[in-house]
């Protein structure tokens, strides 16, 4: 599916979100004194709660 021309970021409040979770974590990477965040520090940054991950049956 090709957007239409006419149709701009603030469309689409999916590209806005991911825009804003990236600004979120640039910040947070400049602000860290380690060389990358950790997973968990990830998580915080976006509010994400981790679920408990079960494996898939196979």
């Amino acid at each position: 599916m090709v957007p239409s021309p006419l149709a701009s970021v603030q469309d689409d409040p999916v590209a806005l979100a991911e825009i804003e979770w990236c600004g979120e974590l640039m910040i947070a990477a400049s602000a860290a004194d380690e060389e990358r965040l950790s997973a968990a520090r990830i998580d915080e940054v976006l509010e994400v709660a981790r679920a408990a991950r079960v494996p898939a049956a196979g």
